[in-house]
């Protein structure tokens, strides 16, 4: 993920309008909603404490600090534009939001978000300062992306050969674009 976003950055531009779009409300993480898409790493004394692991085909786990910025995706009202989605499948992905907030829109590994039927299973999750999730191999993913003017920053352990395992679908061809809100 550290890069994957600014190909398509659209510097801060308002979305095309005339556009279709299919609006996801952000929602705050909670292990459960997170479940199809990943984990939610738990203090060391919860039993649930490794209980899922880590996976890196290539044995190439790295560790680095990643931004994003309000300038690298488009606007629409108050939403943010999903335009598309990205996936890894020889690695899993660790995501912990040093600031914050900020929104990361997810769907399953076995969906394509590029069609109206895998649109429809597109979540979006809303991240707080220091709030860290775990993808699953092959989760869809878009994000994390600031609410606010500023970056934001994220610390990410990925395989560090992603840029060869970085899969991407366009959304808006086949089916729609996606507006991600985050209720106050």
């Amino acid at each position: 993920m550290a890069d994957d976003t600014r190909a398509d950055a659209a510097e801060g531009a308002e979305a095309d309008e005339s556009l279709p779009m299919q609006a996801v409300v952000a929602e705050p993480v909670s292990a459960e909603a997170w479940a199809p898409f990943g984990w939610i790493p738990v203090a060391d004394t919860d039993p649930a404490d490794g209980s899922q692991r880590l996976e890196y085909a290539w044995a190439d786990p790295h560790a680095n600090i990643i931004s994003h910025a309000p300038d690298e995706v488009a606007h629409r009202g108050t939403g943010l534009v999903c335009e598309r989605m990205y996936r890894h499948d020889t690695h899993t992905q660790v995501l912990l939001a040093l600031n914050g907030p900020s929104v990361i829109a997810v769907a399953p590994a076995d969906s394509d978000p590029s069609t109206p039927t895998g649109s429809a299973s597109v979540r979006a999750f809303r991240l707080e300062t220091l709030q860290s999730v775990v993808l699953h191999r092959g989760t869809w993913h878009w994000g994390p992306f600031p609410l606010g003017a500023e970056p934001v920053l994220l610390f990410n352990v990925q395989g560090l050969g992603y840029a060869r395992d970085n899969a991407s679908v366009e959304l808006g061809r086949n089916g729609p674009k996606l507006l991600v809100e985050s209720p106050g």
